[in-house]
């Protein structure tokens, strides 16, 4: 990711973080909507999901300035994610999900720009969590 791109994540997770709640439900809404298929991964209360999601993604843009410091944390978590039953192709999905979120959040603010910087921000991280499941042995993948 260019300095620009960190830049422009930082600046639009500013705008959405007043209104966090309502995008997390934006998100998993929208997420089950693309594919149903997915809601069954996910157990727990929802806002409380949201609200470890929303965590998830401060932590990482807060850390886009010292990638190799979140890198065991996302690696972690794409370990747990696929420990869940959550499969490669699962990250298009949710990366077509979040799009869409910050779009509806953002409105206008979310610029073709905004959206490439995301694009990297998102396809950076989930690469990560891909890799970091794909090397489980393959019972603990399961």
């Amino acid at each position: 990711m260019t300095p620009e791109q960190k830049a422009l994540v930082r600046s639009s997770f500013a705008q959405v973080v007043p209104i966090k709640e309502a995008a997390a439900e934006l998100f998993y809404n929208r997420l089950f909507e693309m594919d149903p298929a997915l809601r069954p991964l996910f157990k727990g209360d929802m806002k409380e999901q949201g609200a470890k999601l929303m965590a998830m993604i401060a932590t990482a843009v807060g850390g886009l300035d010292r990638l190799e410091a979140i890198v065991p944390a996302v690696q972690d978590l794409g370990k747990r994610h696929a420990g869940y039953g959550v499969k490669a192709a699962d990250y298009d999905t949710v990366g077509g999900a979040l799009l869409w979120t910050l779009e509806k959040g953002l409105g206008p603010a979310f610029t073709g720009e905004v959206r490439a910087a995301w694009t990297a921000c998102y396809g950076l991280l989930a690469d990560t969590m891909k890799q970091a499941a794909a090397a489980l042995p393959a019972a603990a993948a399961d």
